[in-house]
């Protein structure tokens, strides 16, 4: 396959903003999994593939997909108010105390980081016209979007990359060989790619979640004895 020069620098920013080594932290986040494992919930690669998968496709994964998705085509659009609607829905529409932290904090040091380093018109005019907080998915795809980096392969990525970080806070936890979690990542493929084309068809009316165990865990983490991640 070949790429233009324009999408060889798309896929070049995109790998570079969703890498592990981009200092936004999320890899001090477990989303409620460290809970899940000390409950017993999590406790094999099947267990934690299956955990995931809920996660992605009938939870928080779902959701932050919708999101990305509707702010991405808010800032190809010009479309200020469509912007401010997905980006306060995203803030208002977390669970839990842990999970509006993970979720604003990443979001925050992702546009700092990115506004120094990768400017563009979209992350100024996204905090210009909206002053709430800034939740992780709708800072990325403005960064995406503004970027001309296309919404399909852009919210793939996204979803790949907070699987990833989910895989990678269980092979820590359970713990899990690195060769198992790549097994866990290879079986969760087509929920990614199911998860991507779902949230690009959605409106922005569908938001829900299923998970109901996952957001007791991101309850319970906050008061858990011994910590090892901050969500």
């Amino acid at each position: 396959m070949s790429f233009s020069s324009c999408d060889q620098e798309a896929l070049y920013r995109l790998m570079t903003w969703l890498s592990p080594a981009y200092p936004v932290g999320a890899f001090s986040y477990s989303a409620g999994i460290e809970w899940a494992v000390e409950a017993g919930d999590i406790k094999s690669a099947e267990t934690l593939r299956n955990w995931i998968e809920a996660m992605l496709t009938d939870g928080v994964g779902m959701s932050d997909g919708i999101f990305f998705s509707h702010t991405h085509r808010a800032i190809a659009c010009d479309d200020d108010a469509s912007l401010v609607e997905a980006a306060e829905l995203a803030a208002a529409f977390v669970p839990t105390r842990e999970r509006y932290g993970e979720t604003i904090a990443l979001g925050r040091a992702f546009l700092e980081v990115t506004g120094a380093a990768w400017p563009c018109d979209a992350l100024d005019r996204l905090q210009r016209i909206w002053r709430g907080p800034f939740s992780y998915p709708i800072a990325v795809a403005a960064a995406c979007a503004g970027h001309g980096i296309p919404l399909a392969p852009a919210l793939h990525g996204f979803l790949t990359a907070i699987a990833s970080n989910w895989v990678s806070a269980g092979v820590r936890l359970i713990p899990l060989g690195h060769t198992e979690g790549q097994r866990a990542l290879h079986a969760l493929e087509p929920a990614i790619a199911k998860s991507t084309e779902r949230a690009l068809a959605a409106r922005l009316d569908d938001v829900s979640t299923a998970t109901f165990r996952a957001d007791l865990a991101s309850i319970r983490h906050e008061t858990q004895y011994t910590r090892l991640f901050r969500s």
